[in-house]
């Protein structure tokens, strides 16, 4: 219906809009030595800046859980196009520090509040399918990103802050699309709160009035609960889901933005030193993987998915670590098959934490497990270097097969199924 496609544009064009966001900042940063002196801490700081306002996903996701998802979605791509244009007005890297966490922040509410509402408006069948989608267009906004970044030049000392402005242009464009097709608030989460009239009001508004709110809504409770508290995510209920869904998402942070890392290092190894085709090689597979992923992701079962790619790119990396004197080409073609294995498995980072928890705390629940994912990226963009200076790549390749193979068991004992026709089999097996 209209009102699907219209959500899934707005969540979409989101999505291209983070993706180059957080791609931006690698590339205009990749040039900004060539014009003012910067040291490693302040290039370190400013790119991991929007990383670190992502771990505000914890705050958007509670935020989102209490007031609902819409008036989040309607207003912060106008704020990340506001702070985005601010890099145009200023040079001190403090202030642009404090500039990329806010933009990081804003970036949370898409990543959160977006996913939350379009599993809430979409047909049962088609909301995980959409979702797993996702990552194809945020891979295409990092893409683009990488482009822009290689293109604009000109500008002299101004140079690396046009490149990182450009991440205003996609954010006016959404913020433009939400506010000439306004989002509709989520029904699901005004029946949550007991404003079941209204639910039904706002889905006879945009589907007609023979539809309306699932028969499990309607029933009458005796007290609807106004505030939850965070704490609900660590009780007996949620705690095994909460684990899983951080720890996995952590994990795999931690090994994909170590593909970044050990990339270049591989191809020098070979006499491949041109970034350029370095970021080919990178973006390209990306896209390739996520593409393969989105392919093989409603053909298994979740559980399965998880646990078999968190083993199989554990085995892979490990050969690579543990392996001394490989042929060139041979480590190249490991490595593409570990990477292949590892991207594939991002698509389920949209789909799998929000099935994880149900409509009360859902905003909560999924800001909480990227909050945790951050910690991993974070991790990997520290840690990883300095065991690379200090024990060589392999000591850094061998910590990157262990927490794999942490993430791998993890799964395979508390990892819950969630896709439905799996999770029938179980049942019935039971």
């Amino acid at each position: 219906m209209p009102v699907h496609l219209r959500v899934m544009i707005a969540v979409v064009l989101g999505q291209i809009a983070c993706g180059y966001a957080l791609g931006i900042s690698g590339t205009a940063l990749s040039n900004v030595a060539k014009y003012i002196n910067i040291s490693n801490l302040w290039t370190g700081l400013i790119g991991a800046g929007s990383l670190i306002g992502l771990a505000g996903s914890l705050l958007i996701g509670r935020l989102s859980d209490k007031i609902g998802r819409r008036k989040l979605l309607m207003s912060n791509m106008y704020i990340l196009a506001g702070l985005t244009l601010l890099h145009l007005l200023t040079a001190n890297l403090l202030l642009t520090f404090i500039i990329r966490i806010g933009i990081g922040l804003m970036i949370a509410v898409d990543y959160t509040v977006g996913n939350s509402l379009l599993t809430e408006w979409l047909p049962k069948d088609e909301d995980s399918k959409r979702q797993s989608h996702l990552l194809i267009y945020w891979t295409i906004g990092f893409i683009l990103s990488y482009i822009a970044g290689t293109l604009i030049t000109g500008f002299s000392a101004y140079t690396w802050q046009v490149i990182l402005a450009t991440g205003a242009v996609p954010a006016i464009i959404t913020a433009l699309f939400r506010s000439f097709f306004p989002l509709p608030a989520s029904p699901t989460w005004l029946a949550s709160k007991g404003k079941v009239k209204k639910a039904n009001k706002i889905i006879s508004k945009h589907m007609g009035r023979k539809w309306r709110l699932p028969k499990r809504f309607m029933k009458k409770k005796k007290k609807t609960p106004k505030n939850i508290s965070w704490a609900i995510l660590f009780s007996k209920k949620y705690l095994r889901r909460t684990l899983v869904g951080g720890i996995f998402y952590a994990c795999q942070a931690f090994s994909f933005f170590g593909i970044s890392i050990f990339l270049p290092i591989l191809l020098s190894s070979m006499n491949i030193t041109d970034s350029n085709i370095s970021g080919i090689i990178y973006n390209g597979g990306m896209f390739v993987d996520v593409l393969f992923g989105i392919f093989i992701f409603n053909r298994i079962s979740r559980r399965a998915f998880l646990v078999g790619n968190f083993l199989t790119s554990a085995v892979l990396f490990g050969i690579f670590a543990l392996v001394p004197g490989l042929n060139s080409m041979v480590k190249l073609t490991i490595f593409t098959i570990f990477a292949i294995i590892l991207s594939s498995g991002l698509v389920l980072d949209y789909p799998y934490p929000t099935e994880l928890f149900d409509i009360k705390v859902r905003g909560t629940g999924v800001g909480t497990c990227i909050t945790i994912s951050r910690f991993g990226a974070a991790a990997c963009t520290f840690l990883l270097s300095v065991l690379t200076n200090v024990g060589g790549a392999k000591l850094a390749m061998l910590v990157c097969a262990i927490v794999l193979l942490f993430a791998f068991i993890v799964c395979l004992i508390w990892a819950p199924e969630t896709l439905p026709k799996f999770m029938k089999k179980e049942q019935k097996t039971e």
